[in-house]
């Protein structure tokens, strides 16, 4: 995976850059089970979510373990975890933006999807990698999706693009969808 430039920029001066629809992808923290799901998809990233515009608020749309689905206020994030998120752009019409950021609000209150990753646990354990065919059929998705299973479901069926073609919703991972040819790193975000 190419390694995005570390082009940091401050909050406050790219908020209005920051497009409905926007791919945010979040570094791996310096804990257990953010260092394993960024290293189970090969990159820095443990944590996918989209942006949206609630009128004048910029919102991160997501599902968090413990959390299920929500909208919070990216400033915030940005204040908790400053230099850990990264946006990434599409080249995507309103249209589609809209459709992708109407599929993860209807996710908002839904529980996180526990046995989504525990199948990838399983699915990445040492060997269990090697041996299985890819998991390429996204009508497998089930319900409850995690992260970037639920973001690559809302490119793909809100706004008609899949991220990746040759991998499941269900198998795609935040370093997945950095390394996807439609995904464009644009910055990172400070304080």
């Amino acid at each position: 995976m190419k390694t995005p430039s570390n082009h940091r920029v401050h909050y406050a001066a790219v908020r209005h850059k920051i497009r409905h629809a926007d791919l945010l992808l979040f570094r791996a923290r310096p804990r257990w089970h953010s260092l394993l799901i960024a290293a189970a998809g090969r990159s820095l990233y443990a944590h996918a979510a989209l942006t949206a515009w609630w009128g004048d608020r910029l919102v991160c749309l997501e599902t968090r373990q413990w959390v299920g689905g929500r909208a919070v206020a990216l400033s915030n994030l940005v204040s908790a975890a400053p230099g850990r998120i990264d946006v990434y752009s599409l080249k995507l019409s309103e249209d589609q933006r809209a459709a992708a950021v109407d599929l993860m609000i209807s996710a908002t209150g839904r529980r996180y999807g526990w046995n989504a990753l525990v199948w990838h646990a399983a699915r990445n354990a040492p060997l269990v990698r090697w041996l299985l065919p890819p998991e390429l059929d996204d009508g497998s998705n089930g319900s409850l999706p995690v992260c970037s299973q639920l973001v690559s479901r809302a490119y793909r069926d809100g706004a008609g693009i899949d991220l990746t073609p040759n991998l499941s919703d269900r198998a795609t991972t935040p370093g997945d969808l950095a390394r996807s040819a439609l995904c464009k790193y644009r910055f990172t975000l400070e304080i």
